[in-house]
This record gives structure tokens, sequence and C-alpha cells, in this order.
């Protein structure tokens, strides 16, 4: 296969692969993007490769570095580069769902691959505690803005909040968060401990298109339970009196699956501050 005819051809993933199984310098091929995620591929989907060679190896196929097409995007590089790839970045969930098209190393593709789908202990916790703290900050900044009436900051600021809350929660399973795209593939298939998915996933849709503060005092009242258990508490008392306006009027224990409501299902604004 020429690189001309690779840039044109309709099948240039099947041809691009059997290139590169040829060349010994390959030592592995994945699959990243939607054709990787099981049902969410559409009819614009391309097939985004990682060509992964050997530490100092010589090949042909670096001529194809940058190849960008509406049916294959590559990225080349060598295998030290790919054990760097998205540790930490921007690729590390796109990396951690990957699919492994062609593992030379024994497996060891498949373990590096692993590896970025799953923090560290300590990376986990210091991750946690800074987006939960970026969350309680958006958040508090939305229901000031909506007790003072400016009613666009406080639906940005709970846009923003929704953001930092997911990284949060998703920092707390070790896990990197997921693309917006690929949000619900995720937790419908790998759901977070402590929360149901659809109920999640409704919340944050009210919130990001409304910044309800009742919705959002409940959400935090869950949050901050599931974060104080992850021991996370000195990160949250660091707001002192300031965490009264983020939490439900009346707030009590809840469980992390069921927040507290009145009969009508809302609760009454806070005193102004």
């Amino acid at each position: 296969m020429t690189a001309q005819r690779s840039l044109a051809s309709y099948d240039a993933f099947v041809e691009f692969t059997e290139l590169a199984a040829a060349d010994p310098a390959v030592v592995g091929l994945v699959l990243k993007g939607s054709r990787a995620h099981e049902g969410m591929t559409t009819e614009y989907s391309d097939h985004d490769l990682y060509v992964v060679l050997a530490d100092g190896a010589t090949t042909t196929l670096t001529r194809f570095t940058g190849h960008r097409t509406p049916e294959l995007d590559l990225v080349v590089l060598s295998l030290a580069e790919f054990r760097a790839a998205g540790m930490p970045g921007f690729e590390r969930y796109a990396l951690a769902r990957a699919r492994v098209v062609l593992d030379r190393l024994d497996g060891g593709i498949a373990r590096i691959l692993a590896a970025k789908a799953r923090l560290d202990a300590d990376e986990a916790f210091r991750e946690a505690g800074a987006y939960l703290d970026a969350y309680a900050n958006s958040l508090y900044r939305s229901v000031k803005n909506h007790r003072d009436g400016h009613t666009l900051a406080a639906r940005l600021d709970a846009a923003d909040s929704v953001r930092y809350l997911l990284e949060t929660l998703f920092a707390l399973d070790r896990r990197p968060r997921p693309y917006n795209k690929y949000l619900e593939w995720e937790l419908t298939r790998f759901p977070l401990p402590d929360w149901d998915t659809a109920t999640l996933l409704d919340t944050l849709a009210h919130i990001s298109a409304t910044g309800d503060a009742p919705t959002q005092r409940r959400l935090f009242a869950q949050a901050e339970a599931v974060a104080r258990r992850a021991g996370h508490g000195p990160v949250l008392d660091a707001w002192g009196e300031d965490l009264h306006l983020m939490r439900p009027v009346n707030a009590r224990p809840v469980n992390a699956r069921r927040a507290p409501t009145t009969e009508d299902g809302r609760l009454p604004e806070p005193p102004a501050r």
C-alpha cells in the first residue's frame, strides 16, 4: 500500500493494519475513540489508531506521522512515548478504554493500557481532593449568585460545578473521567460506587440546564457524604460556615443513593447572607 492510496482508500484502516502488522518495528496497534466503544459508532466515525514502534526502531511507517483523513487518523510513536501518553493528560481516558488490535509484547500493550485506566492510590487521593475543592467553589458561587439574583452567573457556575463533581467522583473510584460524549456509555457499563447511574445523570442534566439551587444542594449532600467516607473531610471543613449555604436547609445525614426532600420534592431557600 502506498501513502497516497492509504489517504484515499475506503478500507484504509484494514489496509494500514495489514501493512503495520507486516513490519517488525511495530510492537502494538491500539484503536481508540468511538470505534473502541461498542454502540458509539456513526456514519461519521473514523478509526483513531496508535501505531507503537519499538524504541529505537527504524521504519518507513514514520511517513504516516500526522496522517489524518475522514477514515483514518494515525498517531505514530515509540513504546516509551506510548507509555507516557496521557500520564497525565487529556488522552488518558481515550487510552483507558482503547482496544488492542496488535500486541507483540506478550500482553505488554494491554498492561500499559490497564495501568492508564487505574489511578494509583496517592494520585487518586490528591486529584479527588483538588477537584472536590473546585466543586465546592463553583457550587458556592452558583448558590450565592442564585440567592443574589444573578441568574446567568448562577447557571454558568452550576455547569462548572458539574464538571468538577464528575472529576471528583471518578478520582474517588481511581478512574480517569470520561469525555462527555462517553459519560453515559461509561456509567451504564461501569457504574460509580454509591451512585445510582440514572438518577445521577438526570440530576446532572437538570443542574446543567437550569442551575436549580435546591437540586444542587441535595446533590452536594450526597457528594459530601461520599467524600467524607473517602477521607476528604478536611477539604470540606476548610469551607467553614460557607458549607451552610451549600447544604440543603435542615440537612441531615443521608445515604449516598438518596437525598432528603420535602413532600413536594423541593427545599426552601436559605436565608440571605
